[in-house]
């Protein structure tokens, strides 16, 4: 007898920017939850380690700021594995300069990973989460996206745009059936690539009056997972669109 193969029926989320930190994580937390993962990243070795130690996460190696790669990416993961239920755009293309230093066209790399990508990235797959009457669509950000500081200043334009473009899809897709939402993380993470926290550069130490432990200044890689998981799911009744977390002691 002819083993029937079994239909597939975990849902389907893509995320982009999948690296060691909170794109591993989010893997990790929507595997737990129950669904198949499209990862997106530049690092074919990393997306090749995380596909060998995760089940159900499938790796597609592009740059996203390439945006026919990125086209052509999008119409293989539909292809190979489906429409996605929860897309997760985190990506970022970022610089740290002052506008006098920095190269102007820092300027429109970051807003072509950080919100063209998205635009892309949304124009092809929400048609069918409308079709569906169900979805969800989040982008990740950082302070950047509310306030511009100056060694932020070809890179905050770039991450407030982002939101304001999740608002407006927010606003024409949730009556539809779509939530999108936008979390920022407003905090230092935890990295695992920039090693233990005593090896961490000093970018990324607390300040010296800091009255916590050190491991109380970063927001935890999982723990940003949890928290967009969790807006993935939100009753519809009760859609948030901004979401802000931070670590308790952090100062705003």
């Amino acid at each position: 007898m002819v083993e029937t193969k079994k239909k597939e029926t975990r849902p389907l989320c893509l995320i982009t920017g999948v690296g060691d930190a909170t794109g591993a994580a989010l893997v990790r937390r929507f595997v737990q939850g129950g669904y198949r993962v499209a990862m997106i990243a530049r690092n074919a070795k990393r997306l090749a380690t995380l596909e060998q130690e995760i089940d159900n996460a499938e790796a597609y190696i592009c740059d996203v700021g390439d945006l026919g790669k990125l086209t052509a990416v999008i119409k293989l993961v539909q292809k190979e594995l489906g429409s996605p239920t929860v897309v997760i755009h985190n990506a970022v293309a970022h610089s740290f300069d002052r506008f006098l230093d920095a190269d102007p066209s820092e300027l429109e790399r970051n807003f072509r990973v950080n919100v063209t990508a998205f635009l892309y990235m949304s124009r092809a797959l929400a048609p069918a989460m409308v079709q569906a009457g169900k979805g969800a669509i989040i982008a990740t950000g950082n302070t950047a996206s509310h306030r511009g500081v100056p060694n932020y200043a070809l890179f905050a334009p770039t991450k407030a745009a982002q939101r304001i473009f999740a608002e407006a899809m927010a606003r024409d897709l949730g009556p539809q059936g779509v939530h999108v939402g936008y979390v920022t993380v407003d905090a230092a993470i935890d990295v695992t690539w920039l090693g233990p926290a005593e090896d961490k550069p000093a970018w990324l130490l607390p300040p010296s009056d800091w009255p916590f432990e050190q491991a109380d200044f970063y927001a935890k890689p999982l723990a940003i997972a949890d928290e967009v998981y969790h807006l993935a799911h939100q009753d519809r009744s009760t859609w948030a669109f901004d979401m802000v977390v931070r670590p308790f002691a952090e100062h705003w």
